[in-house]
């Protein structure tokens, strides 16, 4: 639903792939390689249900190709307010003048990389394209060069604690084949009027008619871990369902983000969330929960 064609070369946007109902197969950051040429990157694990949908659409066009990339290229995420410290001595590429969204290829300690200031933490920071031969050198390169400012590697669940701070999506939580952009809080990436796209005309019909749910933020008010799928209630009556939840380590709060009724959504709320059968007293609260300093 977001517009490509407003892509300059060297630019990246974030958007989703939506079914004819409006709701969500994925969400994706699309990069304009050059005149004719874009780079879809999508989440792992629905590759090949993405691949096959693109593929199946793209046959409507003529001189519309596609390929499946992702057994050659690798991807690393260098991500903090250290990361241009850390990557800059490592390449010719200057760093400050990538804006975010934008991307460059350029050399990285020899190694041939599309160097992209994107990432998925709410931090600054660079995601690096290589061909898999070359990811273990890079690895290697960015941990030594990083080891001086405190680099570390970051699993899964770091990574999940910092785009839940920053009031990210993930797919298969927030986004979902039941959930349209327009009650994930995407609003902006859906523009009415670029002309045509797949679920135009259900997305555009849920705007005028009014959202009945709305995704919003939990903050615990008394002790416990907020986890996705518990029930959220207010006064007795449940009002929607957690879809993520843990202990935030940079606001030192217990948080979640979830969808409720929209009637429901309003900042300040006080609600409660079943926790292993105890109702634990929350609050609805703005998003994000953190973001970064300019």
């Amino acid at each position: 639903p977001n517009d490509v064609s407003r892509l300059a070369i060297g630019q990246a946007l974030y958007t989703q792939l939506c079914l004819p109902d409006g709701n969500t197969i994925d969400d994706m950051l699309i990069y304009h390689l050059a005149d004719d040429h874009y780079m879809l990157v999508v989440n792992a694990g629905n590759i090949a249900k993405d691949f096959a949908w693109v593929e199946k659409q793209s046959k409507n066009f003529k001189d519309v190709h596609v390929t499946n990339q992702s057994d050659t290229t690798s991807l690393l995420a260098l991500q903090g307010p250290a990361a241009q410290a850390i990557l800059q001595p490592l390449t010719d590429v200057d760093l400050a003048s990538i804006r975010y969204y934008h991307f460059t290829p350029g050399m990285v300690d020899g190694i041939n990389c599309i160097i992209s200031r994107t990432g998925y933490t709410g931090e600054d920071g660079f995601e690096l394209y290589c061909a898999p031969v070359d990811v273990l050198k890079l690895w290697n390169d960015l941990s030594a060069a990083g080891k001086p400012h405190g680099l570390l590697p970051a699993g899964l669940g770091a990574r999940d604690t910092l785009r839940l701070e920053a009031g990210l999506c993930l797919y298969d939580h927030e986004l979902t084949e039941q959930i349209n952009p327009l009650e994930a809080r995407l609003g902006w990436t859906v523009k009415f009027d670029k002309g045509d796209f797949i679920g135009r005309d259900a997305l555009l019909k849920a705007k005028e008619q009014g959202l009945k749910r709305k995704l919003v933020g939990i903050e615990l008010l008394d002790r416990g871990v907020p986890r996705g799928g518990y029930t959220i209630y207010e006064n007795d009556q449940p009002i929607g369902v957690l879809t993520s939840g843990a202990p935030g380590p940079t606001v030192h709060k217990n948080i979640g983000i979830g969808y409720v009724e929209a009637s429901h959504a309003e900042a300040g709320k006080t609600i409660q969330i079943d926790i292993r059968g105890r109702r634990t007293a929350a609050q609805i609260v703005a998003l994000p929960f953190y973001k970064r300093p300019k």
